[in-house]
């Protein structure tokens, strides 16, 4: 619930008017009481202008009432004049809200809950513009390395069809050589083309789930089958344990990609000749996925910035390695989207990515 600010700041109003009007009505009555007994001194001709008038005032209720009313009208003035005050300061500090510097906003002491809430917005304001340009720079730099990345298969694939265009009489083990080296270029090719559909469609429109339930061990075993080339190519292997069938609820094709995205970078942050490690367990209400590899340790500072839009452990784009950066962001907003968590540890030891998805309730 949002707070009530004007109402706080009405009832401090209607308290500092009651409080003043009561000090103004206490100084009112001592101040015709002592004009009283100070009067009483002097011996006062009746038929004196002076004597009638504050004879007149002084014992007459409606004049003392009418200039009380005088009285209570000025402070009231004043009170309101003080918060009209009060929203010219806001109205002020409001354009501060949209200025991109890290120039604070300063209220009056009455309302610090309004300036503490305004700066707050503001720190919010300052943080997302700065994350959406980091976001803007990173993909922009991504957009032209991938371009550069599609120049350098493209050219080899022209080039290797051209050599089996021109020579007719070339031996077949060479050709064999070539169409292979050709296949594999445009197999990277293939990769680097959905990796730039993969940011525009990140940033164009949100995900959308088709529920449905999912046996989450045969999806895995599924999965990890996908993955034999290249295991077999780096001499890796990836081991499942499970104890039990596990059934959950979601769309198979997202959460496939999840379980995709997260293998490959294990696959690809994992020593040579090393075991991946997927553990499925039942954790009360949700199914829980521990994916281990074992690899240099991750920082805590790069942990913090794994899940975050076309952020790369790795700089230097190696063909490896290197990737636009989206796949753990989509694999953390498609995880989000089925209500479950996911996130990273790491030390000398291992890398292990935690997934927590709910199970299918009887």
């Amino acid at each position: 619930m949002k707070p009530k600010y004007g109402k706080k700041l009405t009832l401090k109003l209607i308290n500092k008017i009651i409080i003043v009007t009561i000090i103004y009505t206490i100084l009112f009555i001592l101040f015709w009481f002592i004009g009283r007994i100070i009067c009483s001194f002097f011996i006062w001709d009746y038929k004196n202008f002076l004597y009638r008038l504050l004879t007149g005032i002084g014992y007459n209720l409606f004049f003392l009432i009418i200039i009380w009313l005088i009285g209570f009208i000025i402070i009231t003035i004043i009170c309101l004049r003080k918060t009209l005050n009060y929203i010219d300061a806001i109205l002020n500090a409001s354009e501060l809200l949209i200025e991109n510097n890290e120039t604070w906003i300063t209220l009056p002491s009455d309302l610090i809950e309004i300036e503490d809430r305004m700066n707050e917005i503001k720190q919010k304001a300052l943080y997302n513009a700065r994350l959406a340009k980091e976001n803007l720079d990173r993909k922009n730099e991504l957009i032209v390395y991938l371009a550069h990345d599609i120049k350098t298969p493209l050219t080899s694939m022209i080039g290797y069809l051209s050599l089996l265009d021109e020579i007719s009489d070339m031996p077949k083990k060479q050709q064999r050589k070539y169409i292979e080296i050709a296949l594999k270029k445009s197999m990277r090719l293939e990769e680097l083309i959905n990796e730039l559909f993969d940011i525009t469609r990140f940033n164009s429109h949100g995900l959308e789930l088709d529920i449905e339930e999912i046996n989450l061990n045969l999806m895995l075993e599924q999965i990890i089958d996908d993955f034999y080339p290249l295991l077999k190519e780096a001499n890796k292997e990836i081991k499942l344990l499970f104890k039990d069938k596990i059934v959950i609820e979601g769309d198979s094709d997202k959460l496939a990609r999840v379980f995709n995205n997260v293998i490959k970078n294990a696959i690809a942050y994992s020593y040579d000749n090393s075991k991946i490690l997927i553990e499925v367990v039942k954790d009360f209400e949700y199914a829980s996925i521990i994916i281990s590899n074992q690899g240099k340790k991750i920082s805590p500072q790069k942990l913090e910035k794994i899940f975050e839009k076309f952020y790369r452990l790795d700089e230097s784009r190696t063909s490896k390695t290197g990737g636009s950066g989206l796949g753990l962001a989509i694999a953390k907003e498609i995880v989000l989207l089925h209500q479950g968590t996911i996130y990273a540890t790491s030390d000398f030891e291992y890398t292990r990515f935690y997934i927590k998805l709910p199970l299918v309730q009887n």
